[in-house]
């Protein structure tokens, strides 16, 4: 359904498109990025979530910061739908409840709960966390084309730092199943084509190296494109 609908979105498509509708690449043999401005005033900027679309927006007034896909949750753990705002941002954020038990020469998945006696408990990396509902976040993670989460809502690991710096406490998030920015910006944004590469192994996940830093810049050194 989701290739269908991208097929009638191209269709319709105009002929003639500002660049920054394509602000996210996926070239062979490159990684994948997706370009972010800097706000003029961080207070007023807005993150916006289209469930259909899969994607993120985040906006400042008629300009667009950043325009990124996600991955939402299943029909089972369904991510919110609603008006929110950002309450809690953790970079090194690891799971309460899916991680790994791990002893001095053993490591294996599991959830808290059932962490065995001898075992120490080492919650899954979830790197960039920003919270706007308990139990319920952006964070970096593994960008599916499908509904594949619990809930919350997973950036590509090259952008959640960006994402990271654009929101901050207080910041309105809005998601809803469609959003204006669908027909627009939403139609030509790439999809990463990696989410389906192997986690590092456990051995480096229960450790700080799981939360690597770039030092890249995060934002582009022009201003923030105009929204059409």
């Amino acid at each position: 359904m989701f290739s269908s609908l991208v097929r009638r979105l191209a269709l319709s498509l105009p002929v003639a498109l500002p660049l920054f509708l394509v602000s996210c690449s996926s070239l062979p043999n490159q990684p994948y990025d997706c370009k972010a401005y800097r706000p003029t005033n961080p207070d007023a900027v807005e993150i916006k979530v289209s469930l259909s679309n899969m994607m993120i927006y985040v906006v400042e007034g008629n300009r667009l910061l950043l325009a990124t896909p996600t991955t939402i949750g299943t029909p089972d753990h369904p991510t919110p739908k609603g008006h929110f705002k950002v309450f809690q941002k953790i970079a090194d954020k690891r799971s309460n409840t899916y991680g790994f038990h791990a002893s001095s020469d053993t490591i294996r998945p599991g959830t808290r709960d059932a962490t065995p006696s001898g075992y120490r408990y080492v919650g899954y990396p979830m790197p960039y966390w920003v919270e706007f509902a308990p139990g319920y976040g952006f964070h970096s993670g593994c960008v599916w084309p499908v509904p594949r989460s619990h809930g919350c809502l997973r950036l590509h690991k090259n952008v959640a730092a960006k994402f990271f710096a654009l929101a901050k406490d207080g910041t309105p998030v809005y998601i809803a199943d469609r959003l204006p920015e669908d027909d627009t910006v939403g139609r030509k944004v790439t999809r990463p084509t990696d989410y389906a590469d192997p986690d590092p192994p456990a051995s480096i996940l229960i450790t700080e190296q799981a939360f690597s830093r770039s030092n890249s810049p995060l934002f582009e050194a022009e201003p923030a494109p105009v929204l059409p």
